[in-house]
């Protein structure tokens, strides 16, 4: 059994709700859908990392912003994913090629 040297900081599902402002049956339903990390505190319940307040910011945008199912969001957000990364590859290619992006101008 090995044990952290640092503790992580978290947030267990009263406060992540609280801070996300979703209610926590959506929250445990999001973690269901493996939209949102979290993992099992010391005795049970739900922790969150910080990291996935973003995640669910993102979430909710996409949910209100394009009238996404919330099971439909995963597929969305793995495509939006995977288009940053295509692009990031597309510039580094372009700079150590000294070309042009299909997005520049001039």
């Amino acid at each position: 059994m090995s044990h952290p040297l640092v503790r992580l900081p978290h947030l267990d599902l009263e406060s992540f709700s609280r801070a996300t402002g979703l209610h926590p049956g959506l929250v445990c339903r999001l973690v269901a859908l493996g939209l949102i990390e979290a993992y099992p505190g010391p005795s049970g319940e739900l922790c969150f990392p910080p990291s996935q307040l973003s995640a669910a910011g993102r979430l909710q945008r996409l949910h209100a912003d394009l009238a996404v199912n919330y099971a439909s969001l995963g597929l969305v957000t793995d495509l939006l994913d995977r288009i940053a990364e295509l692009e990031a590859a597309l510039r580094i290619s372009s700079r150590t090629r000294g070309g042009r992006t299909w997005t520049s101008t001039g």
